[in-house]
């Protein structure tokens, strides 16, 4: 696929700009009909193709397509073995599934504070947590760091901690296909056991919904398999009890075994045919993002009040958001007059994320409150996420860096 110039320049000012948002073209949508149109559009070969091309795409060897992202970070957490008297730790900036997942296997979460400049789960922040946590007795079973924005975090440095206090590492690279951390693709594991993807509309790539776990580890391969299709099995070598023919020693045919408590989380053809499309054109879309995160980059460096994303030496991020910081005070509104003003010019901003510490929910039954995590606390007061997705043309860039710009500016005068 080639972006035509034409799609680059023109631009409908009353068209409304979201913060992201998918790319279909024509081969996604005869992809998709192909399936329709053949005998299988759940349950099928997709399924498995696109899961062997996003393996192969990651570096990694295995990779278990499912429903949602969410359903991802949720088998992965039963394949390490979480359950009820385990802890799992991970970012408080981060959307709530990232943590959710840990309550679904019946465990405790709690979270590690974020580094000032990457927004990523902080190094010094964890190592000081493991320490302690070492000498209470009480370290978590699995650590969950997240690549927000599509910028890896440490995660070297996580690993080498890991062998150190013993426990496992699930990325969340929801936000990071396509990101390269130390010349390594986001999502071989190479420092993890696993590792997350999200195919939601305004990811990289989209399924329309869907999610996969990505690994190097046969046996937990296979268990996420059983989980995400009711902990049921097909194959001989995993049965617990082989229930035989009279005759010759077969194996029905009809013959199945659950072993596993797991879920139906099975992703169709439907959406894999999408995802297979999606796929060859990742590179377009990540060249695509830079060349607008390189504009935006340009155009907000020198803006007073406003911080541009921080970008480690060690990663090549295929960014799926672009967060500013602004300094609200200084300029003199309140964010969400800020962000309506925006809306009315049709530029549509987002706050990623309201820190996963301060909902109600956490702080009901975990006690967590304003103050526990503050760097995430400062992130998130000056935190606004602007338009970024391929689709975007270069004017479309142009409009939303210079109503921003704009928009500071007349607030400061008045």
């Amino acid at each position: 696929m080639k972006i035509k110039q034409d799609q680059l320049e023109d631009s409908d000012k009353s068209t409304l700009l979201p913060y992201g948002r998918q790319w279909i073209d024509e081969d996604d949508i005869q992809a998709v009909v192909n399936v329709l149109r053949s005998e299988r559009i759940t349950q099928g070969p997709k399924i498995e193709e696109f899961e062997k091309t996003l393996a192969e795409y990651c570096g990694a060897k295995y990779a278990v397509a499912v429903s949602s992202g969410t359903a991802a970070l949720h088998i992965a957490c039963l394949a390490a073995g979480l359950g009820g008297n385990d802890t799992l730790w991970t970012s408080p900036n981060t959307f709530v599934a990232s943590a959710n997942c840990a309550l679904y296997c019946g465990a405790k979460v709690d979270f590690v504070d974020i580094d000032r400049l990457t927004y990523n789960m902080s190094i010094s922040a964890l190592e000081t947590k493991l320490s302690k946590a070492s000498k209470d007795n009480c370290l978590p079973k699995i650590i969950i760091p997240v690549h927000f924005a599509g910028q890896s975090c440490e995660i070297e440095q996580i690993y080498y901690s890991s062998k150190r206090y013993n426990f496992t590492i699930i990325e969340d690279a929801c936000h990071a296909l396509g990101s390269i951390y130390k010349n390594k693709k986001v999502g071989s594991c190479e420092f993890s056991d696993m590792a997350v993807m999200s195919f939601h509309p305004v990811k990289h790539i989209t399924t329309g919904e869907g999610g996969a776990v990505l690994t190097n580890d046969e046996v937990i391969y296979k268990k996420l398999k059983r989980l995400r299709s009711h902990g049921i099995t097909h194959d001989p070598n995993e049965f617990l009890h082989v229930d035989l023919t009279s005759h010759n020693s077969v194996i029905n045919p009809w013959y199945y075994e659950q072993i596993d408590l797991g879920f139906h989380y099975r992703i169709t053809d439907i959406q894999c045919a999408l995802g297979i499309s999606q796929l060859k054109k990742i590179d377009i879309f990540c060249k695509r993002r830079r060349e607008i995160v390189d504009y935006y980059n340009s155009a907000f460096r020198n803006t007073e009040f406003i911080n541009i994303p921080f970008e480690s030496e060690d990663c090549n991020s295929n960014l799926h958001l672009y967060v500013l910081l602004f300094d609200f005070d200084k300029i003199g509104v309140n964010r969400a007059q800020f962000m309506l003003e925006l809306r009315s010019k049709g530029i549509q901003t987002q706050v990623h994320y309201i820190p996963v510490h301060l909902q109600p929910f956490y702080a009901k039954h975990f006690g967590t409150k304003c103050g526990d995590f503050p760097n995430a606390e400062q992130y998130y007061k000056k935190c606004l996420s602007i338009p970024l997705y391929p689709a975007m043309t270069n004017k479309d860039a142009e409009r939303v860096a210079n109503e921003i710009i704009s928009l500071v500016s007349k607030e400061m005068k008045q």
